[in-house]
């Protein structure tokens, strides 16, 4: 297992499950990064979804338990069948599903949870629980949407999303994030498409002196990690635009696309790039909190 550098104490990747599609998706995901990694794989289940039901419609304490009993054992079943020699826990635990997954976040590597496919305006539907959840954790949290596997251009299956892509403010760069993207880069032994993007005013075109010296501006952030993940191959992207357009696009054939979240931002707010895209990139997104 992964060890916490701070305490030495072993660290499960944790996956949310619910039974819904989304959640398979997750876990299927959560299940194969763990594998890889040589973590355990921890399942947790919340067993109190509606905080204000009717009193006619209440769910008792043993129809919950029961429910979750059987949505974790099939589960159990999918990733025995998946990654047959991970190591697995699963939790049932009676509270509201953001408390239970920011505190299994808190003992996880990594947490994963599932989206809920394609909205009425063709962007993902995260849902509250789990844009509260990026949005406050405190470990890099990964949204899965169903159907991830298929849809990479290509080719169907996992193996065609050939890339890790990151984007990042030269301005204000974050150990945490460039140390995550490379980590699992080199892990997955993918490329990685590291996106630094500038607003270009409409009037004064940036020239090519201006361009060049943004790219040299990135290269120079970005040279210290190719130092010491020398394994690892990096393409650096430096274009005027959106952020969240560029990344965009380039998830439609990535393994990952991989934003930051400031811990000091906390509530509903994690910025308008991150929102952006784990509404709307078509691949699984990693939000790594930082300082």
């Amino acid at each position: 297992m992964a060890r916490s550098e701070e305490s030495g104490v072993s660290r499960p990747v944790t996956v949310g499950v619910d039974g819904s599609e989304g959640s398979v998706a997750a876990v299927d995901w959560a299940a194969d990064e763990a594998a890889l990694r040589g973590d355990g794989l921890r399942l947790v289940y919340a067993t109190r979804w509606a905080e204000h039901q009717l009193g006619a419609m209440k769910v008792s304490h043993e129809d919950r338990a029961d429910a979750a009993e059987g949505v974790l054992a099939e589960t159990e079943r999918r990733v025995g069948s998946r990654q047959p020699d991970l190591a697995l826990t699963a939790d049932e635990v009676e509270d509201a599903p953001v408390s239970v997954l920011l505190a299994a976040a808190a003992e996880a590597e990594l947490l994963v949870v599932g989206s809920h496919g394609l909205g009425s305006v063709r962007g993902f539907i995260v849902g509250s629980v789990g844009q509260e959840v990026i949005a406050d954790a405190e470990s890099p949290v990964v949204l899965v949407r169903p159907g991830y596997e298929k849809d990479s251009s290509g080719g169907s299956g996992k193996d065609s999303r050939r890339k890790v892509v990151v984007g990042l403010d030269v301005n204000d760069v974050k150990e945490e994030l460039l140390h995550f993207v490379f980590d699992f880069a080199g892990r997955h032994r993918v490329p990685l498409e590291i996106v630094h993007t500038w607003h270009e005013s409409f009037v004064h075109h940036a020239d090519a002196a201006a361009k060049d010296e943004k790219a040299a501006a990135l290269a120079g952030t970005v040279r210290p990690f190719r130092d010491r993940f020398p394994g690892t191959a990096v393409t650096e992207v430096s274009a005027p635009g959106r952020p969240a357009e560029h990344l965009i696009e380039a998830a439609s054939d990535a393994r990952l696309v991989v934003v930051g979240r400031r811990r000091a931002a906390r509530g509903s707010h994690i910025g308008s790039v991150t929102h952006a895209v784990i509404h709307h990139a078509s691949c699984p997104v990693a939000v790594v909190p930082h300082a």
